[in-house]
Parts: C-alpha cells; sequence; structure tokens
C-alpha cells in the first residue's frame, strides 16, 4: 500500500490545511477595542462556506450574544481553495475552525503553531452510506465488499482496516467523487461522504444505512476551534467571550430548531430551508450527548485525540514525527468558560 501524506480537502476528511505555512511566524494581533466601550473586532476563517455546522454561531450574531459579549464578529468563510491557517497564523484572523480535528493535528505535525481550543461536533460526519441489499452496518461488514471512497479518503479507510484488524485484499476500494451515483447505481457497495449532506444523499432512498467512522473506531471530532500558541497565551479572555457567545447561539438552536433553522437560511439564502429543516435534527445529535450533558458544548476527550495520532502515526502519516498531545490541544478557554457553556 503506498501511504500519502495528509492532503487539504474538507469534503475529503483529512487535510493539512497549513498551505505551507509551517515556517511562518506565529504572531496574531488581535484588533482590540481602542476604548472601555468599543467593541474588540474578531474574525474568524472558516474552511469551508457558512452551512448548518455553523448555525449555532450565526445564532450568536443574530441573537446579540456577541454584542453582548462586548465583540464585534465577522465570519470569515472559505471553500474549495481557501486555506484556514494562514490567516489565523498571520494574525489577519482572530481564531479558525477546521471541519475535522485530525487537520489540526496534521497542521501541528507540520510545526504551525496552533491548538485546538474546542470542538463543536461531538464526531465527524463522515460516513459509509450503504444500502440494505448489501447493508455496512460495521467495519467488519466492508469484508467481501466494494467501497467508494474520495482519494483523499483514504488513509482514514486504511486506518479503519487497521484499528479492526481487517484483511484489507478482501476489499476492494474505488476511487469515487462526492454524488452518490455509483452507489444508486451498483457499482459499489457503500460509498464515503458527509452525513449531514442529506440533499445528496437523498437519492439513495429512505432506507439508506450510515455508518459514522467513530463507530467503526475511528476518533474525530468535528467543528473545531483553533487558535495561536501566542493567542491562547495572551488573549485568552477574547477567545473566551467568542466561545461562551457561540455556545449560548449553539443552545438557543437546541431550544429552537426549526426557529434557528429559518433565521439561518434568512441570513445565508444558499441554504436550502427545506433540506435545511430535514437535517437540523441529526446536526444537534452531532452536537450533543451524554458528555456535553455533563461537561458543557465545546468539549473534548484529549485522549480520544491521543489515539486518533497514534492511528495515523502507526501508518506513517506525519513525516516529521507525530506531535506531542500536549502541543495540540488546550482546555485553557474551556475552564474559563465552564460556567457559561450550556450543559445539554
Amino acid at each position: 500500500m503506498t501511504q500519502t501524506r495528509l492532503t487539504t480537502d474538507r469534503r475529503g476528511f483529512l487535510g493539512l490545511a497549513a498551505g505551507g505555512v509551517a515556517a511562518a511566524s506565529a504572531g496574531i494581533s488581535l484588533m482590540l477595542p481602542q476604548s472601555a466601550k468599543a467593541a474588540a473586532k474578531v474574525i474568524i476563517k472558516y474552511d469551508w462556506l457558512m452551512s448548518n455546522g455553523q448555525i449555532g454561531d450565526i445564532m450568536a450574531v443574530q441573537n446579540g450574544y456577541f454584542k453582548e459579549a462586548g465583540l464585534d464578529v465577522e465570519f470569515s468563510p472559505g471553500g474549495p481553495n481557501s486555506a484556514t491557517v494562514p490567516p489565523v497564523v498571520s494574525g489577519q484572523a482572530t481564531l479558525g475552525q477546521f471541519s475535522e480535528s485530525t487537520q489540526l493535528v496534521a497542521a501541528r505535525a507540520s510545526g504551525v503553531p496552533v491548538k485546538i481550543i474546542a470542538c463543536g461536533f461531538r464526531t465527524g460526519p463522515y460516513a459509509l452510506a450503504s444500502l440494505p441489499k448489501a447493508p455496512v452496518r460495521s467495519a467488519a461488514d466492508m469484508i467481501g465488499k466494494k467501497i467508494g471512497i474520495q482519494p483523499t479518503a483514504r488513509v482514514v479507510i486504511d486506518a479503519i482496516i487497521a484499528q479492526n484488524k481487517l484483511d484489507a485484499s478482501k476489499i476492494t476500494i474505488v476511487n469515487v467523487g462526492f454524488d452518490k451515483a455509483p452507489l444508486e447505481r451498483g457499482e459499489v457497495d457503500a460509498i464515503g461522504g458527509w452525513v449531514t449532506n442529506t440533499q445528496s444523499l437523498s437519492v439513495l432512498g429512505p432506507d439508506r444505512i450510515d455508518l459514522l467512522v467513530s463507530d467503526m473506531g475511528l476518533p474525530s471530532y468535528a467543528n473545531v476551534f483553533f487558535a495561536t500558541d501566542e493567542a491562547i497565551e495572551k488573549n485568552a479572555d477574547v477567545l473566551a467571550k467568542f466561545i461562551g457567545a457561540v455556545s449560548k447561539g449553539w443552545a438557543w438552536t437546541k431550544a429552537n430548531p426549526q426557529e434557528a433553522v429559518k433565521k439561518a437560511v434568512n441570513a445565508y439564502p444558499d441554504m436550502s430551508l427545506e433540506w435545511e429543516m430535514k437535517t437540523i435534527d441529526l446536526i444537534m445529535k452531532l452536537s450533543f450527548d451524554a458528555n456535553t450533558a455533563k461537561n458543557g458544548w465545546g468539549t473534548f476527550d484529549p485522549q480520544s485525540i491521543e489515539k486518533q495520532i497514534a492511528m495515523f502515526d502507526a501508518l506513517k502519516q506525519y513525516e516529521t514525527g507525530r506531535p506531542k498531545l500536549a502541543d495540540v490541544y488546550t482546555t485553557k478557554i474551556l475552564e474559563m468558560t465552564e460556567s457559561v457553556r450550556p450543559k445539554i
């Protein structure tokens, strides 16, 4: 098997997203208020377009939570050719958000001084979709089947195969794009993609079976908020105000899901009201669970991240060596917002 280094691709689950900035300065210059009454300017760089994964963030704007916290927040959406790390490292953005925690780990392994400060989704939304005629309900069910994945997600399947001690020679991997036609036509038995893309998945019918990578033994967090080491050290108060306000936005969304969808679509008309209404319950399941009920929204387990690092290290994905767990995350911001973040 030929190993490929983690590469940038939001839709493919893994990505370095560092854009060759491993040697860049970690300096960050937050736009702070000139007077006690002025709001602090905060820019957050996302690695994709505004979508249902940011609905709580959008509610923090719509409901005035950022303003209440003394922040003037600007969303900077990404896209297919948008790099997330450089604006954060250079100080053009205050903080950023990765689609997957694996992206942050890969960036840190390449020398970029950034850390996880909070995680919006309890698990990554990447999943294998299959149909009842050839169901894939567990990792072991991949044996003897054709699995369609995007090339950038190959390392994900390799990690799952290794974790579950499966015989790779008995699994056929087929490179596919992002549409679900190959599964619909029977060219593959299962196909990878984000389970939150409900509109594209709808062609498979109501009996579709979704199997998240976390249910196959690959731990992952999604909608990962991150900042530079220097920002965490020198501007933790601003980061804490942001995370606290965002958590309120997610709490309001949890309590008012349909109203939140209407507000989000009104703010971002490219979003489909019909499909977002069909997706919001899933978004809430990805955002809240027993752990958030205990420790609050945005929390994460460092040991799950350590397991993730070890799995990809075993596949030789870190060219300069695996990063230390302590360099990948900080709980400082979560601790500062413990009394604010909702326990739902």
